[in-house]
């Protein structure tokens, strides 16, 4: 264990909150918003902003203790490179930092190290649109073709793809099964969407009629991004999201730029994770980001002037029922939904050697953040805590893989455990 907040005491979240006060509201003096400007969040003091009911400090100790338990018992039995985040009520209960950011240079990961954080950017992403959406830049249910003319499927909403309806099957999965691109070189984004052009790709499903996960999605609402901003998508999330939020330590890896200084990813063994021909693809994976400022993104969602009423219930909404269980998917958020009306968003991925794990529990006001550089599936635990934290859901600590039923995550791939 390297870095390990426990118990932080009322003065040194007063005295962080006010720093990001005091910093925010000086940022703010200097923005100076051109109204030809691409829309973007609101850049208050979301802390300040937004009130909760404070919790008893005999709940503060019980559930710091229940944390510290899970971090010893879960994260250190076989050691996790990462960081985790447990917050209630607008309290940060628990923090924890292990590993290294990168093994061969001994550099320790700690909170202000960006991790990449997978499919969890799909959240982010997700979130611009609808921002766009707000300002009418786009529509919902306005078809994909309308907006990319070369796409070649024109039955295809923006809703499909942020649902994971729309049919696509998985880019990656396309370009090595058919043999369609080098290896030896990093396909685009733009590159993608000219492989469903001009390769006649077959649907999956009808759009509209079933849940397919599938990267592809994500790839095309990034152009959408571009192409709404008339920025890269790279500058459009900073523009839009990370920088009027305050996430600092947050940003899209660009191959080219950011692959000889970011944060190292390893597999079980220990051995670093090789770039590879995907590593270029934007959207579905591919932000860098740390817990804090996750946090802050969860804090702020809170709030009625981060999106409207109407878009963040189209956010939090199930779309598909065609099979039954409690898994699924809205734009962009995973949710499990029970037949009680409990229900919570979250969101898991995997990429390389990274896994992460974010779960907004807006009932019992719950946000729980875990990344790790280094495969472990224990990082898949953390989502195990909503149990812990909510009371509501019966999600216990002792299930052997709440996050799919005892196999590999929805957006993860099967791996083999450590020996």
């Amino acid at each position: 264990m390297k870095n390990l907040i426990v118990a932080l005491s009322l003065t040194t979240i007063i005295a962080t909150f006010s720093q990001c006060k005091k910093e925010e509201k000086e940022e703010k003096k200097t923005i100076k918003i051109d109204p030809n400007a691409p829309p973007r969040f609101d850049s208050m003091n979301w802390f300040t902003a937004i009130k909760f009911h404070p919790l008893p400090k005999k709940e503060i100790y019980d559930y710091r203790k229940v944390l510290y338990n899970f971090h010893r018992d879960y994260w250190q039995t076989e050691p996790v490179s990462g960081g985790m985040l447990v917050a209630k009520n607008g309290l940060i209960l628990f923090e924890a930092y292990d590993g290294f950011a990168d093994v061969e240079k001994n550099i320790p990961l700690t909170a202000e190290t960006p991790i990449h954080i997978a499919s969890v950017s799909k959240v982010m992403t997700s979130l611009a649109i609808l921002k766009l959406v707000e300002h009418k830049k786009l529509t919902l249910d306005q078809t994909v073709q309308s907006i990319l003319p070369s796409f070649p499927y024109p039955e295809t909403t923006v809703r499909n793809l942020l649902n994971h309806r729309s049919g696509l099957p998985n880019y990656a999965y396309v370009i090595d099964n058919m043999k369609l691109w080098d290896k030896t070189k990093q396909i685009s984004n733009q590159e993608v969407l000219e492989i469903f052009t001009n390769h006649q790709i077959p649907l999956l499903s009808k759009p509209g009629t079933k849940f397919a996960y599938s990267n592809t999605n994500y790839a095309l609402l990034a152009l959408m991004i571009e192409k709404f901003t008339g920025m890269s998508y790279p500058k459009a999330m900073k523009y839009m999201l990370f920088d009027p939020l305050g996430m600092e330590h947050t940003f899209v890896f660009e191959f080219d730029k950011d692959k000889d200084k970011v944060s190292s990813s390893y597999g079980f063994k220990g051995k670093k994770w090789a770039w590879d021909h995907l590593d270029k693809v934007y959207g579905d994976k591919n932000i860098y980001s740390t817990p804090r400022d996750i946090y802050r993104l969860d804090y702020a969602m809170y709030s009625k002037k981060f999106l409207p009423k109407n878009l963040m219930k189209e956010a939090f909404t199930g779309y598909s029922y065609e099979s039954k269980g409690i898994k699924n998917y809205g734009l962009g958020f995973r949710m499990m939904e029970y037949p009680d009306g409990g229900k919570f968003m979250y969101h898991n991925g995997w990429w390389h050697g990274n896994y992460s794990v974010y779960v907004h529990d807006i009932k019992n006001r719950v946000a729980i953040i875990a990344l790790g550089n280094q495969q472990n599936r224990k990082i898949y635990d953390a989502f195990k805590l909503v149990g812990v934290m909510s009371r509501s859901y019966p999600i216990t600590l002792k299930a052997s893989n709440v996050m799919d039923g005892g196999g590999p995550a929805s957006d993860s791939v099967p791996v083999k455990k450590a020996r």
